[in-house]
C-alpha cells in the first residue's frame, strides 16, 4: 500500500481569519494538513490592491513563490519587483520580503522548507 495525502487545499484552514485579515486574505498553510516532513507549502490569495500588513524574514528557510493569477508586486530587501502570472520568485532566507496585490487581485502558491518557529514578522517593514 502506498504511503500518500491528498487535501483540497481550499479544504485547509484559513490563518487569516485568526488575525482578522480575512476580508482581505486567505492564507492556507498545508504543511501539516499534507503531512509533510521536508518541505511546506502554502495557497495565498490577496484582494485586489491589498498589501500583507507585514514584510517576514526567516533564519534558514528559503522561499519561492509562484503566482498562480492576476499580479502585483514583491518587495524584496530594497527592490520593488513587479509580477505577472506565472512568476516566480526566490528569496533567500534572511531578506525582508512582503507581497501586494494589483488591481485584479493575487493568488500565490508559497513553497520552502520546514523551519518551525523561526520566522520574524517585521510590522510596518514596507511603506511608501
Amino acid at each position: 500500500m502506498s504511503n500518500y495525502t491528498v487535501k483540497n487545499l481550499k479544504q485547509v484552514d484559513n490563518m487569516a481569519e485568526q488575525f482578522g485579515l480575512d476580508e482581505n486574505l486567505e492564507a492556507r498553510f498545508a504543511r501539516k494538513a499534507l503531512e509533510l516532513s521536508t518541505f511546506g507549502l502554502s495557497y495565498q490569495k490577496l484582494a485586489p490592491g491589498f498589501r500583507m500588513p507585514f514584510g517576514h524574514t526567516h533564519e534558514t528557510q528559503e522561499e519561492a513563490y509562484v503566482i498562480l493569477n492576476g499580479g502585483g508586486r514583491i518587495k524584496v530587501g530594497d527592490d520593488i519587483v513587479e509580477l505577472k502570472q506565472w512568476d516566480t520568485v526566490r528569496v533567500p532566507a534572511e531578506v525582508p520580503r512582503a507581497l501586494e496585490a494589483g488591481d485584479g487581485g493575487m493568488e500565490i502558491l508559497a513553497i520552502g522548507a520546514p523551519v518551525p518557529d523561526e520566522t520574524e514578522m517585521l510590522q510596518g517593514w514596507w511603506k511608501d
